[in-house]
């Protein structure tokens, strides 16, 4: 099982998307047979069936084991993932292009740029589990608190400026075998968790 998996296909982001599905992907974190989710969730055990079906058929979901139970035959299945996440690739023509407005203040070009990311990690997640490999990144959380506008916007120059530099000192164009990498920095408001969560 995949910590996360990408879903690139329009159908099986359709069938993720169903709130029973979503449901019954969870409760597969844990291998369970139609039976066992039956009474889990709350429906019959046909339906299950019929929402499984539809979930293995798009690769969310493993048989793990086939028990015999008299003149039944009892199907365990799995998540593949314990997470999954959408590409916005299933968009099409859609999908957010920060090509369409560059602009490093604005939000909406924040969420562009983020979408691309989403993107094209899920394509090289996709591509190194395929080839049994692992994807070389690096990726920094964190949180600062500003004084003021004015701070928040002598931040943003000083860190544009840091990495410029950081940058401009590692980037070689003529490297033989060297690989690009894509670099994304971005500064947004925190959203806070309601009280009590």
């Amino acid at each position: 099982m995949f910590e996360v998996a990408v879903i690139d296909d329009p159908a099986a982001a359709e069938v993720s998307l169903d709130p029973v599905r979503a449901r019954l992907l969870a409760e597969l974190a844990v291998p369970a047979s139609a039976t066992m989710l039956a009474g889990r969730v709350g429906l019959p055990r046909q339906k299950i069936n019929y929402h499984l079906r539809a979930l293995e058929r798009h690769g969310l979901i493993e048989l793990i084991e086939e028990r015999r139970k008299g003149n039944v035959t009892e199907r365990v299945m799995r998540a593949t993932a314990a997470s999954y996440v959408i590409s916005p690739a299933v968009l099409g023509a859609v999908q957010p292009d920060p090509d369409r407005a560059p602009d490093r203040l604005s939000a909406r070009w924040l969420l562009a740029i983020a979408t691309r990311l989403v993107r094209e990690v899920g394509m090289l997640i996709t591509g190194a589990a395929r080839a049994q490999r692992r994807v070389a990144t690096f990726a920094l959380d964190g949180e600062v608190r500003f004084a003021s506008a004015e701070r928040r916007a002598a931040f943003a120059d000083e860190l544009a400026t840091a990495v410029t530099g950081l940058v401009a000192k590692y980037h070689d164009e003529s490297a033989a075998g060297g690989r690009a990498h894509r670099v994304i920095v971005a500064v947004h408001p925190a959203i806070r968790a309601p009280q009590g969560e």
